[in-house]
Parts: structure tokens; C-alpha cells; sequence
């Protein structure tokens, strides 16, 4: 079982940053993909971001390109990182962390298991 805990949501004004944790028990997550969704009201749950297991490989939706970077840290890669700068209001949604056996990482949210609770991120206009 591996249990994921979100952290570093808040509130931010349109262009600022905020860095968002990912953080599972020791080396639970060292040969999983791990990736970043987001959900805003009204809206189904879309993908964001993803990393393989060993940190080297990325994969970005096209509308956070060149504002998020997602990385992952830790002894053993357990700790998985989602830097956002230059914050839109239309980023405004609750970011979910999520765990896959497909080392790669991957996009489509069926492909993960475990899932982090949420943390919300609000930005103001």
C-alpha cells in the first residue's frame, strides 16, 4: 500500500509561485511513476505533470509548459516536487499526487493506483 501526502497549497495572486510536495513513507515510491492532476469545480480531473521512477525523464501538459517543473527527491526519489510559477486564476483547482507501476510515468489518470488527498491551490486575479 503506498500512502501519499500532499502539501504547500495555498492562496497566490495571478504570477505568483508556489511549490507543491508529494511525500510518501520510505522508499515507497522508488520505483514508481508519479504524476500530477488537478481538478477544478465544475470541471473532470485533468492531468498536469508526470516523472519515471528515477527522476530524469518529464512529461507536461501543454498548458503548464515552460510555468510548472516537476521533480522528485529524497534518499530514495520519495519525495516528489511540483514547482508552479507564473500562476493564472484559470490554475485555480485542487492538485492530486498519484503513484503508477508504470515506471515511465504516464498521462492517463487510469494507469494510477494510489492517490494523495488534495491540496488546494488558489490563485487570485
Amino acid at each position: 500500500q503506498v500512502q501519499l501526502v500532499e502539501s504547500g497549497g495555498g492562496l497566490v495572486q495571478a504570477g505568483g509561485s508556489l511549490r507543491l510536495s508529494c511525500a510518501a513513507s520510505a522508499r515507497t515510491l522508488t520505483r514508481y511513476g508519479v504524476g500530477w492532476f488537478r481538478q477544478a469545480p465544475g470541471k473532470e480531473q485533468e492531468f498536469v505533470a508526470a516523472i519515471n521512477w528515477s527522476g530524469n525523464s518529464k512529461d507536461y501538459a501543454d498548458f503548464v509548459k515552460g510555468r510548472f517543473t516537476i521533480s522528485r527527491n529524497g534518499v530514495y526519489n520519495t519525495v516528489v516536487y511540483l514547482q508552479m510559477d507564473s500562476l493564472k486564476p484559470e490554475d485555480t483547482a485542487v492538485y492530486y499526487c498519484a503513484a503508477t507501476s508504470v515506471q515511465s510515468g504516464s498521462s492517463r489518470r487510469d494507469e494510477y493506483t494510489y492517490w494523495g488527498q488534495g491540496t488546494q491551490v488558489t490563485v487570485s486575479s
